[in-house]
């Protein structure tokens, strides 16, 4: 049997990574659903299911198989965001449009906005509610997605974000408030049809 060294140290058999791997696969559609509710696009979805991935793997020594993957790996995905979130302000931006001293142009981005399961996943995501979802404050936007989206109990919301119960239902019911207000506003003919499939 080969062996594959993980980053932490911890030896993992080729079995193992085998088996990490067709667990993304299985889960792919439903982690990126995911982590583009909780980001508001693309891109930060695909960095976000990166970063998380990187974490699943280092830590797939402690994954439980009787539970479920999808629901392990979306805790991993929503611990990443929160980190992601707090870094943000630390991060400094660079326009894509700066020059180098040389006169060159800096980074060059690759297009992966046509990619057959990205356009798949995000016509799959309502428009009005993803672009309300995006309005929403991002600590308020993940709480509303863990509960009404991943069905999350409020327990297993604040373990997940590390804050009390407390505050995960008033972040539910703010952000709730913010989404209805946008949706509202924006999209009156939408909320009339939600209301009306009540």
């Amino acid at each position: 049997m080969s062996f594959a060294i993980a980053r932490d140290g911890n030896v993992a058999s080729t079995l193992d990574r085998e088996h990490f791997e067709r667990l993304l696969r299985e889960s792919y559609r439903q982690a990126y659903a995911l982590a583009y509710r909780l980001t508001g696009n693309g891109a930060d979805a695909e960095d976000l299911l990166q970063d998380a991935y990187i974490r699943a793997y280092r830590f797939f020594h402690q994954y439980d198989p009787e539970l479920p993957f999808a629901k392990w790996l979306s805790k991993i995905l929503c611990n990443a965001n929160i980190d992601r979130l707090r870094r943000k302000g630390r991060l400094k931006i660079a326009s894509l449009d700066q020059r180098s001293e040389e006169g060159r142009q800096v980074a060059e981005v690759a297009d992966w906005s046509n990619t057959p399961d990205r356009r798949m996943v995000e016509e799959s995501v309502s428009d009005p509610l993803q672009e309300g979802l995006a309005a929403v404050r991002p600590e308020f936007r993940t709480a509303v997605v863990l509960a009404d989206i991943e069905g999350m109990e409020y327990e297993e919301i604040a373990q997940t974000m590390g804050t009390s119960v407390g505050t995960v239902r008033s972040r539910i019911h703010r952000g709730r408030k913010q989404l209805r207000r946008y949706l509202s506003e924006h999209f009156p003919d939408y909320v009339a049809r939600m209301v009306d499939e009540l």
